[in-house]
């Protein structure tokens, strides 16, 4: 009775080889049908010759090849409508099997993803995450030691370099107006500034030196 059964239903089949069958079977079919049009197409088109050649002579021959045509247009009709049924079958077999493969592929990565996760859950994902920033806070805190020497890491007062700048500025100033006070003044020759004896030539005050002297000797006598 099983084997009875068995051999009525058939083994159980692979879906997917199943639907790949399925689709092999319903395109030859398809393939039938588009010869049986083609073989349908000629033979209208040998009948119309016929009734055109005959619609004068031989209006008998002409009427039973029109009738015949007709008939192989009907016929044509019917396979373009079965046609059209295999061509939506076939493209929902496609579309079918497309999403189940697709099912199958999304199914696959799930259960890899698993496979890596393994024991992972967020409370130890959020534990290494701490972990980690808490060694890379560590290392630049390392790093800004080694890279400052000693001493320089010393915080400054900003106000006390401010000062000490322009007490520097005010001295430079300073030496600046001090040195211009003493720079001579070049004037042009001829000139007389007021409050400044002029120079007195040389023969002039060797002729005033010779009176004074006789005027010191005629009081002495």
């Amino acid at each position: 009775m099983m084997a009875s059964l068995m051999s009525y239903f058939g083994a159980r089949r692979d879906p997917k080889q199943s639907a790949r069958d399925a689709i092999v079977t319903l395109r030859q079919q398809l393939q039938m049908i588009e010869k049986k049009e083609e073989y349908l197409q000629k033979k209208i088109e040998d009948e119309l010759k016929k009734a055109r050649a005959n619609a004068v002579s031989n209006k008998a021959v002409a009427t039973a090849a029109l009738k015949r045509k007709k008939a192989s247009e009907a016929e044509l009709d019917r396979l373009a409508g079965t046609r059209l049924q295999l061509e939506m079958q076939v493209n929902t077999l496609e579309s079918a099997n497309l999403n189940a493969e697709t099912m199958a592929a999304m199914k696959k990565a799930s259960d890899a993803l698993k496979v890596i996760h393994g024991n992972l859950n967020m409370d130890k994902v959020d534990a290494t995450i701490a972990a980690v920033n808490e060694q890379r806070e560590l290392a630049n805190e390392i790093a800004e030691v080694l890279s400052n020497p000693t001493g320089v890491g010393l915080e400054l007062d900003e106000d006390e370099l401010t000062r000490e700048l322009e007490e520097l500025e005010q001295d430079e100033l300073n030496e600046r107006l001090s040195g211009a006070e003493r720079a001579p003044v070049h004037l042009p020759e001829g000139t007389r500034v007021e409050g400044q004896r002029q120079p007195v030539p040389a023969a002039a005050e060797d002729d005033e030196e010779s009176q004074l002297r006789e005027l010191q000797a005629a009081l002495a006598m």
